[in-house]
């Protein structure tokens, strides 16, 4: 089992920058792929970024050139760097991991998804 926990959520003026941090512990000696999704008021769940084993990243269009996704293994930590947030970034954010079968695998969907975190926050006033 691994536990996934969220912080660094907010409220933020459209323009200005949070960064949020997912923090892993439990069996975190498997390699894992992780990825960050949102989820506003009425709305499905949204993939936002995801990055493999190796550290590499995709991004989702929406989020693009704003958001930036990084890892660092040796504090069992994903963070979301997010910058020139709009309102529509108002959502709560989830960060979740799978078991990766190889050290490039990329995970897009909830579905692929085996460990949530709990969500945090994000409130973009304009």
């Amino acid at each position: 089992q691994v536990q996934l926990v969220e912080s660094g959520g907010g409220l933020v003026q459209a323009g200005g920058s949070l960064r949020l941090s997912c923090v892993a512990s439990g069996r975190t000696g498997s390699r894992y792929v992780v990825g960050w999704f949102r989820q506003a008021p009425g709305k499905e769940r949204e993939f936002v970024a995801t990055v493999s084993v190796s550290g590499s990243t995709y991004h989702a269009d929406s989020v693009k050139g704003r958001f930036t996704i990084s890892r660092d293994n040796g504090k069992n930590t994903v963070s979301l760097q997010m910058n020139s947030l709009k309102p529509e970034d108002t959502a709560v954010y989830y960060c979740a991991a799978r078991i990766a079968v190889y050290s490039d695998t990329y995970a897009y969907t909830p579905n692929e998804y085996e460990y949530w975190g709990q969500g945090t926050q994000v409130t973009v006033s304009s």
